[in-house]
């Protein structure tokens, strides 16, 4: 795939998109997970998001694994393909997941003995890198995007074992909690 001129030649307008993003977007989950007030969306149909959410979250990591495979192989568009399933839910699990905490409380975890420390190991974890991964996740999927390869493998050393651990310890974390939700 040859790059989109277009797109390149707008780069640093892009670059500074993909800047502001990754900052917006953990600022605004913070900014939901913590206000006094959540909004009020009138059902109960939310309870059902972190459910919908975890099965997002497997979907992703199975592409995520699979985008690994197809580059290993030199299948390059199964790659882009799968890299962009994969950054396509992560779009909406993202979404879901912002629905969810700006109109639940959050669900404190029941577990006791070791598993509370392993539980939130995980989860520290998991909100650490999930607050830095979109960075280098939407540089790579646009060095990708616009066949930028050097660019693109430089970036993505980083941002694809950042992604698939967050993925992954969402699953996870997931599952740990899911007995001590009240719905």
């Amino acid at each position: 795939m040859e790059a989109n001129n277009s797109i390149l030649e707008n780069e640093g307008k892009v670059k500074n998109w993909i800047i502001f993003i990754s900052i917006l977007v953990p600022v605004a989950v913070a900014v939901l997970l913590f206000m006094p007030q959540k909004v009020n969306v009138g059902a109960d149909w939310v309870y059902f998001l972190p459910h919908l959410n975890a099965i997002i979250n497997t979907a992703a990591s199975l592409a995520l694994i699979l985008g690994l495979v197809f580059v290993k192989k030199k299948m390059y568009s199964y790659h882009g393909a799968t890299m962009s399933v994969a950054f396509g839910l992560g779009a909406i699990f993202l979404v879901s997941y912002v629905i969810y905490h700006g109109a639940a409380e959050s669900t404190p975890f029941g577990g006791e003995g070791w598993i509370r420390s392993v539980y939130y190991f995980l989860l520290i974890t998991h909100i650490i890198f999930a607050a830095v991964a979109l960075f280098p996740i939407l540089f790579a999927y646009y060095y990708g995007y616009t066949d930028q390869r050097t660019k693109h493998r430089k970036v993505v050393k980083y941002a694809y074992p950042i992604w698939l651990y967050v993925s992954v310890t969402g699953v996870i974390v997931y599952l740990m909690i899911s007995p001590y939700y009240n719905f």
